[in-house]
């Protein structure tokens, strides 16, 4: 199948990074130092997740890893858990931030839920 507009096609500008298809990354955040040394530097960000695909995506958040201040590597599953291996959703991670003290807070729109999640040394 051929593109409507060829013209748009050639000029589209690729991502500097992607995250796949349907994750649908609604929140997003970036580290601070006092998260500990592995997530220093980089970027959080809430997968909201698919709803109408047959193999559900997102549904977690991930760690993408910076070096000089560009992404430098593939996503790190950060929270996960939100699905159960049968199926069941049990929450949908929208938005995401650092706090002061260096802890992740998850806003969950499924629970009704805010979760913090801190380091456990």
């Amino acid at each position: 199948m051929r593109p409507k507009d060829p013209d748009k096609v050639a000029s589209a500008i690729t991502p500097d990074y992607a995250l796949g298809a349907h994750v649908a990354a609604l929140g997003l955040d970036f580290s601070e130092p006092s998260m500990g040394e592995q997530f220093a530097e980089g970027a959080f960000v809430g997968e909201h997740g698919s709803w109408n695909r047959k193999n559900p995506s997102g549904y977690k958040v991930v760690f993408v890893p910076f070096s000089n201040g560009r992404p430098s590597g593939p996503p790190v599953d950060f929270v996960t858990g939100f699905r159960t291996d049968d199926g069941k959703t049990r929450g949908r991670p929208v938005g995401v931030t650092v706090d002061p003290r260096g802890a992740l807070i998850v806003a969950d729109d499924l629970a009704n839920t805010v979760w913090r999640v801190t380091r456990t040394q």
